[in-house]
């Protein structure tokens, strides 16, 4: 969908004293962590860690303009990337392990996460980017009050796996613009073997439908500036491992037939899975092929990187 009209971010419309209660709700959850669903119960406000490695307070590897992102986020400015340090999923073919696994990066106070957001603004990006965002929700809400009373204006985007808390998510709704989730596994039990998440296919079918109920489908302005929406990524594997048909059966039939869907073609064995003898080779072009056949026989018209 194309708009042409001035977007304001959703947050600008929430008075800063609500802004400030989903951030002291939010960080209240830290204190027996039920973030995510994992729900590990540690106290995180007493620097106690569970499954995602990270405290209470803000840590990232690195942040600034992104041009490898989807083209309505990149545009002609770039896409404020903020790589957040940790991770709720244990997948063990992650790109980003050394962030994600090994939890590289500095650990930043609100106000330091805060000045990172101006920053990213400063530097004339489209969106601030939270890359890996689920397990870091409290310390960016509070970071967020201080941005916006610093004078932050762009998009925020939840760039996630999709493994998310209901109720979490609810503590988003009118604050986050644009939600990009992986779309991982469709199977349980490639779910558990290859991310430690047996329940993610339930998981992430529930919190599809939470995002879109919040934000609807993707609308694109006249530059091809994404402004708010749903965008969904998903990886295709070897031998149909993440579960292709039914991933985008499921997005046409239970989300929107205008689901904007990234198909992607990039898989190659890193981290762990060489472990696998499965994971060790990349995807064919033929299965790629087939895949963004199975996106468009479901009824999905909006596959970004069409290719057949």
């Amino acid at each position: 969908m194309i708009v042409g009209m001035h977007h304001v971010p959703a947050y600008r419309s929430l008075p800063l004293s609500e802004l400030q209660a989903r951030a002291g709700a939010a960080d209240a959850k830290l204190e027996a962590c039920s973030l995510c669903p994992r729900a590990c119960g540690v106290n995180r406000k007493k620097k106690e860690v569970g499954f995602c490695g990270v405290a209470d307070a803000a840590k990232a590897a690195s942040w600034g303009p992104h041009f490898g992102e989807e083209r309505p986020l990149v545009g002609r400015f770039g896409s404020g990337t903020i790589f957040l340090s940790g991770c709720n999923l244990g997948c063990i073919f992650c790109q980003n392990w050394s962030i994600s696994h090994e939890r590289e990066g500095k650990t930043l106070t609100d106000r330091q996460l805060a000045k990172v957001m101006l920053d990213i603004q400063a530097m004339g990006c489209h969106t601030i980017n939270f890359v890996t965002p689920t397990h870091q929700t409290a310390a960016i809400l509070r970071a967020l009050v201080l941005a916006v009373d610093g004078g932050l204006t762009l998009p925020l985007v939840y760039n996630c796996g999709g493994y998310e808390s209901i109720e979490t998510l609810r503590l988003l709704d009118g604050v986050v613009d644009i939600y990009m989730p992986d779309v991982k596994f469709m199977d349980s039990a490639h779910a558990a073997r290859y991310a430690q998440a047996g329940d993610y296919p339930a998981v992430v079918r529930t919190a599809l439908l939470e995002m879109h109920r919040q934000v609807g489908d993707l609308r694109i302005d006249g530059a091809g500036i994404a402004l708010r929406g749903l965008l969904v990524r998903h990886l295709v594997m070897p031998g149909e491992i993440a579960g292709t048909e039914a991933a985008m059966l499921f997005l046409a039939e239970k989300i929107s037939v205008d689901t904007y869907v990234n198909v992607m073609d990039q898989y190659h064995p890193c981290h762990k899975a060489y472990d696998f003898p499965e994971l060790t080779r990349r995807i064919s072009p033929a299965e790629y092929k087939h895949a963004v056949r199975l996106a468009m026989q479901a009824g999905l018209s909006r596959i970004d990187g069409e290719t057949v």
